[in-house]
C-alpha cells in the first residue's frame, strides 16, 4: 500500500492522482491535505514518511508546489529516501540505484499526465541491489552513527 500525502497548494493535484490509482486498482492511505485551505507541507511529508518508515506502508508518493521541501522533510525521517523527480528517468535510477522509498513531485513543476508516467515507472522499478546495496547501507550507517565508514 502506498502512503499518500501533500499540502494545499497541490491538493487537486493528488485528487487526480488519487482517482488514476483507483482506475489502476493500486492502493493507498491518504494523510492529507484533505483541501485547499492554506497548510504546512512539513506536516504532511512527516506523515506519509513515517508510514513508510515504519512499515505500516511499502512507499509514499507526496505532492507540493515543487516537491523539494515535502521531499526535503521526509528525508529528515530516520530509514526515508525520498526524490524529488521531474521526468522518468531520474525515478527510475532512484529506485535500481537507491531504493528509494518515497517520490515526492511538484505540481507546479511536473505536468499531471508527466507525473503519471514517473509515479509508474517508479513504481514499476526494482532495487537492483549489488554495488548499490553497499551504497544504500553506507547512508543507513550515516544516519546511524553520524559516519558511513
Amino acid at each position: 500500500m502506498l502512503a499518500i500525502g501533500s499540502d494545499h497548494a497541490a491538493f487537486e493535484y493528488k485528487q487526480e492522482i488519487k482517482a488514476w490509482l483507483d482506475e489502476k486498482g493500486i492502493a493507498y492511505k491518504e494523510f492529507g491535505a484533505f483541501g485547499t485551505e492554506r497548510t504546512d507541507y512539513p506536516t504532511y511529508g512527516e506523515k506519509v514518511a513515517k508510514a513508510v518508515a515504519s512499515g505500516e506502508c511499502e512507499k509514499g508518493l507526496l505532492f507540493c508546489g515543487s516537491g523539494v521541501g515535502i521531499s526535503i522533510t521526509a528525508n529528515k525521517v530516520k530509514g526515508i529516501r525520498a526524490v524529488v523527480c521531474s521526468e522518468p528517468y531520474s525515478a527510475q535510477l532512484s529506485r535500481l540505484h537507491n531504493d528509494t522509498n518515497v517520490l515526492a513531485l511538484g505540481s507546479r513543476v511536473v505536468g499531471i499526465e508527466l507525473a503519471k508516467m514517473i509515479i509508474e515507472i517508479w513504481l514499476a522499478t526494482p532495487f537492483e541491489g549489488g554495488r548499490h546495496g553497499e551504497r544504500v547501507n553506507m547512508m543507513s550507517r550515516l544516519e546511524e552513527t553520524g559516519s558511513c565508514g
